[in-house]
């Protein structure tokens, strides 16, 4: 059904609005948005009731939003619903929870981006808020609640950007020198120290590091299938790309071959390459104290956390050909990871790794 009409500016409530009939039923949609923005909103939203059978126009966002965590319960990892449920406890619903959705607009979602942005939110923190409102109307749209797209929210360009910490070249030595920690409130043999000083030297993530199993690795390539999160969940990694495969440098290879060598002295049995003296995986939490353990009681230069120990990584690596460095950290887009390898695929790999090795070399072996 079209409509034969257009929406009108109220002057007195500031505001467009107009007035569409279907089944003999009568209804006015609004928009406070200024210009001809906000008279396309109003077409819109009468259009959407008149065409796309748009249901529950009344529901406010907070209501919609609860809808769209209880999905989010069923359907994703208990971290990434936490996290939007605090987005919208703390930002979204605090500003707009009472706003109807059939008077939502752009501008109601600018301005939580503006509050968080003038809290100083880091410029990641406030693309999180943005991703989180973008797929929650993704949500509304195929619940019919209204056919809102936002495409003009925008980050401001002087929003804070975290600075990455890395380790630097004398902290690197002593990584791959020392494996002393203090605990129980002695000097002890750091029984994670290969983890730490793996997840340098390959860039994974604290969570594939932790997720990774000893089957995961032959003739030298890992293939990466799981990460576990903070909440011990086993995930398929961060995103699409994290299930990759990469090959082994020999500071790599050596690294595997003590932690084995340490675990068969110790007689712990295991299908992780990097469990606790249990047997078990370890929990990130656990994994993350006992680094900051470590760093600190060996005078690291700057309290670098364990998700930087991959910045570390790219750090020293940035120097190879982009399309290398995104496949090894999981950022390429048409990378091959559990296909059949040919022989191309074999061949990067190879230069990759021998390229990492060098690199690595160079810091180690400087006087």
């Amino acid at each position: 059904m079209k409509r034969t009409n257009t929406a009108v500016w109220i002057e007195k409530y500031n505001r467009w609005q107009i007035k569409v009939q279907k089944d003999n039923i009568r209804k006015t949609f609004y928009s406070g948005t200024p210009g001809r923005t906000g008279q396309r909103e109003a077409n819109a939203k009468a259009d959407a009731w008149l065409d796309q059978n748009i249901v529950n126009t009344k529901v406010n966002v907070r209501q919609a939003s609860e809808k769209y965590i209880e999905q989010l319960k069923i359907t994703t990892s208990k971290s990434h619903y936490t996290q939007y449920e605090y987005y919208f406890k703390s930002w979204i619903n605090a500003k707009i929870g009472n706003v109807r959705i059939e008077n939502l607009n752009e501008q109601h979602l600018q301005n939580i981006i503006n509050a968080a942005y003038a809290k100083g939110l880091s410029k990641k923190t406030l693309s999180n808020i943005k991703s989180c409102m973008q797929s929650w109307l993704k949500f509304c749209r195929m619940n019919k609640y209204t056919v809102l797209r936002p495409e003009n929210i925008s980050i401001p360009k002087s929003a804070y950007v975290k600075e990455k910490r890395i380790l630097q070249p004398a902290d690197i030595k002593k990584l791959f020198t020392l494996d002393q920690t203090f605990l129980n409130r002695e000097a002890v043999f750091d029984m994670y120290i290969h983890a730490y000083r793996f997840q340098v030297a390959t860039g994974l993530r604290p969570g594939e590091i932790i997720g990774l199993k000893k089957l995961d690795i032959n003739d030298n390539i890992v293939n990466l299938q799981r990460s576990i999160n903070v909440n011990n969940e086993t995930t398929r990694g961060k995103n699409d790309n994290a299930r990759r495969a990469f090959k082994l440098t020999p500071l790599a290879q050596k690294i595997i071959s003590d932690q084995y060598a340490m675990l068969e002295n110790l007689e712990i049995q295991s299908e992780y390459v990097f469990p606790t003296q249990y047997g078990e995986f370890i929990p990130e939490k656990t994994f993350y104290e006992r680094w900051c353990r470590y760093r600190d009681f060996n005078n690291f230069s700057a309290p670098v956390s364990l998700y930087e120990l991959r910045h570390t990584f790219v750090s020293v690596t940035k120097s190879l050909p982009a399309g290398f460095l995104k496949q090894l950290i999981g950022h390429s887009k048409d990378m091959d990871t559990y296909g059949v390898y040919s022989h191309e695929i074999e061949t990067d790999r190879s230069t990759a790794a021998d390229m990492i090795q060098e690199l690595f070399e160079e810091i180690l072996n400087k006087q």
